[in-house]
């Protein structure tokens, strides 16, 4: 007898009024590290985690072309990469990334690893996947972070998409894919 796991999740755009009073500022802050990275001549993306009093705690941009083409050099996978090197489990459980876009099955997976107890994205995977079109270098997955999580042991908050702020990241992108190579 085949056993199927039903996969439910319900994405609700949030207000940035429904975040605490200083994430905000955090959001931007992965705006600008994603247009930092675009300037090193990587793809545009960035994210940071912080702690619960949202004090910074490390940045990260995308590293995929200046890392030699390593496919993982995803801004989120990297950062978890370095933070698992830094902080326990546990302390990963309380801190929060806050990310450009919703972090991909990649990036989704070293966050579930690591255990990090929160993450907050602007962008949603079909407006970038909109964007990025058929362009090789970042051909999106159609499966939202949330999925990934319901699939495992243990939870994680996921909070996003952050509507008013997608424009803004968005506009790093323009020009930059090829949606029809």
């Amino acid at each position: 007898m085949k056993v199927t796991k039903v996969i439910e999740w319900e994405v609700k755009e949030t207000k940035l009024s429904d975040l605490k009073p200083f994430e905000a500022a955090l959001l931007r802050r992965a705006i600008e590290i994603a247009k930092e990275s675009k300037e090193k001549g990587n793809h545009p993306f960035g994210c940071l985690l912080a702690d619960e009093q949202g004090r910074i705690l490390m940045e990260q941009g995308n590293e995929e072309v200046t890392g030699n083409g390593n496919c993982t050099a995803h801004a989120e996978t990297e950062l978890m990469r370095r933070a698992s090197q830094v902080y326990s489990k546990d302390e990963l459980a309380k801190m929060t990334m806050y990310n450009v876009a919703e972090a991909c099955s990649m990036c989704t997976g070293a966050m579930y690893w690591g255990n990090l107890g929160r993450t907050v994205y602007i962008c949603r995977e079909s407006e970038l996947k909109r964007v990025t079109g058929a362009d090789p270098r970042n051909p999106p997955l159609d499966l939202p972070s949330r999925a990934v999580i319901a699939c495992g042991q243990k939870p994680m908050e996921i909070v996003g998409p952050i509507l008013e702020l997608e424009a803004d990241f968005l506009a790093l992108h323009e020009g930059y894919w090829k949606p029809s190579a």
